[in-house]
């Protein structure tokens, strides 16, 4: 009894977001955690969706047209007032957010562990908001260091700590599915760009006039909108008290020695091969997927040129300015449609991989990846459009799926006591993946220009077979993933030491679903209705784009 009364008047006494406030109380539905976790990852999503920003931006200045300076080098682009800046600048941007996002979920992500996740999402709903409306201030003085700090470095700290801010509470949540559960968080990062992007247009097209592009407005009204979204979300999380279960479920034996029941602490998870092979499974399946997002509207246009309109025999080269204005349109319902594979793959192959293993779930990654790679040659040689498209669509749903499938991987290896920060520090891979992808693309696409390749599928051969050698180095690694010594675990009593702080009074089952039983209740409904219909709206969106594609 007196051990009740002291855990009660601990939370009554604790602050609003401290974690100790947010263990869920008997009779708490589950499900309202993972619309919790959409409504921050469909906000930071927008990153992706950052490049329709870049055109409206170059031209900022002279709004019809970009006031060009000959002599602008990057450093004097920084302080500039006088001549817009160049896409490249801006693109800075891009690489900012994922370079900050790998290395703040790396740097804070023990923090997270313990100050819980409705702290971590608050913070990270005032760096990307507060880092936006700073980026709005720098177009607005036309400062574009301004821009590279708001948006790039205060906005991809935000970036990672809401990235990874949901990861173990989902995890804790779904024992059972754990590949689902983070897959429909994961999700919505994915899709947030299709949903930022058209609303982003939309809001530029409302805002311009002239003597302005609307860029600056749309940053502040996005800005606010996705604050309101990001603070519910953050509220909405809860975290489950130790040694809660699913109402009926019990852990099932032992299927797989890849899945362990104990717990490797993060002081010692980057001391084992197991996490750097982990690493390099996931630095690599990221690279080969980004360097196709990165290349994947260009490639589209040269490849098929004159045949997307009803041409087929005018190579790129032969098109003239409309004939090329056309073709990219339909490119970027391209892009689109690879967004649509990159969502729907990480529910799909993280919900898979419940079902067949993490480990096989990244075999079939790797080696339907090297596959695809080595016949997309010859699927550009033969003109074959649909199969060219559905080939790279299931690239990017395998892209997608990896970064969906890697925090429960993580789980089967070293646990889910300090699983989010373990996590966090993986996606250093991501981080590293997101230079070296496009860096290693580009590099071969120019060095074919320049040793005289055509635009055409030429110039791509060389780059889909060194991807799907990138695919092999990542069978090999993901192959020496082995289950972890015992002497890697924690004791039982140090576990318990942990987790002493996250036992409530009566503590049972909080709800699985199903009808009556916590599922989908009202509460439920209107949590899942409040991110759903945009989602719906953005792929409704997507689709049309695409449809152009084939229309």
């Amino acid at each position: 009894m007196s051990a009740t009364t002291e855990t009660l008047g601990g939370l009554a006494g604790s602050g609003i977001l401290d974690r100790e406030r947010i263990i869920a109380r008997p009779g708490f539905n589950r499900w309202l955690v993972p619309p919790a976790a959409l409504a921050i990852h469909l906000c930071i999503g927008m990153a992706y969706g950052f490049s329709v920003f870049w055109l409206p931006l170059s031209r900022s200045i002279g709004i019809t047209a970009s006031a060009t300076c000959a002599d602008l080098t990057l450093l004097s682009a920084l302080f500039t007032t006088s001549c817009d800046w160049r896409v490249a600048d801006l693109g800075w941007i891009y690489t900012l957010f994922f370079v900050l996002l790998g290395s703040s979920a790396a740097i804070w992500g023990g923090w997270l562990e313990r100050a819980g996740p409705r702290k971590a999402g608050v913070v990270s709903a005032c760096c990307w908001c507060g880092g936006i409306l700073i980026a709005a201030v720098g177009v607005i003085s036309h400062q574009l260091w301004l821009m590279w700090l708001g948006a790039g470095v205060i906005g991809g700290v935000g970036l990672g700590l809401g990235y990874i801010s949901p990861v173990s509470t989902l995890i804790k949540w779904f024992p059972d599915r754990r590949g689902m559960a983070t897959g429909m968080a994961i999700m919505g990062f994915g899709g947030g760009a299709m949903i930022g992007a058209p609303l982003a247009n939309l809001l530029m097209n409302h805002f311009k006039t002239d003597a302005s592009v609307g860029v600056w407005q749309t940053f502040v009204v996005m800005a606010v909108i996705y604050f309101v979204f990001m603070m519910g979300g953050a509220f909405g999380y809860r975290i489950p008290p130790a040694g809660w279960r699913p109402e009926g479920w019990t852990p099932p034996a032992a299927k797989s020695t890849m899945i362990t029941h104990r717990h490797v602490h993060l002081r010692d998870a980057h001391k084992t091969k197991q996490f750097w092979l982990i690493w390099a499974v996931l630095c690599l399946n990221v690279s080969a997927g980004i360097g196709v997002i990165g290349m994947a509207s260009p490639m589209l246009q040269e490849i098929f040129a004159g045949s997307l309109i009803g041409l087929p025999d005018l190579t790129f080269s032969q098109l003239d300015a409309g004939q090329k204005a056309q073709i990219a349109t339909i490119a970027a319902g391209f892009a689109g449609l690879l967004s649509l594979f990159n969502i729907g793959g990480r529910f799909f192959w993280a919900s898979l991989s419940d079902k067949i293993g993490r480990k096989n779930t990244y075999f079939t990654f790797f080696v339907l990846g090297i596959v695809l790679y080595a016949v997309a040659p010859s699927l550009a040689d033969m003109g074959n459009k649909a199969l060219f498209v559905l080939a790279f669509g299931i690239i990017l749903s395998m892209y997608g799926g990896g970064f969906a499938t890697i925090p429960a991987y993580l789980a089967d290896i070293f646990g889910t006591q300090f699983v989010g920060a373990i996590h966090g520090r993986l996606l250093t891979a991501w981080a590293t993946a997101g230079i070296v992808g496009p860096v290693v693309v580009n590099y071969i696409r120019e060095a074919q220009i320049a040793a005289g390749v055509a635009p055409g599928p030429a110039l791509y051969t060389g780059t889909m077979y060194i991807l799907a050698g990138m695919l092999a180095l990542g069978l090999i690694a993901n192959a020496l993933v082995r289950p972890l010594p015992e002497k890697w675990f924690m004791s039982d009593e140090e576990v318990s030491a942990l987790q002493a702080k996250s036992v409530a009074a009566n503590a049972g089952p909080t709800g699985s679903f199903g009808i009556g039983t916590g599922g989908l209740d009202g509460k439920a409904a209107l949590a899942w209705a409040a991110v759903g219909i945009p989602l719906l709206w953005g792929i409704w969106v997507t689709v049309q784009s695409a449809y152009k594609l084939f229309g």
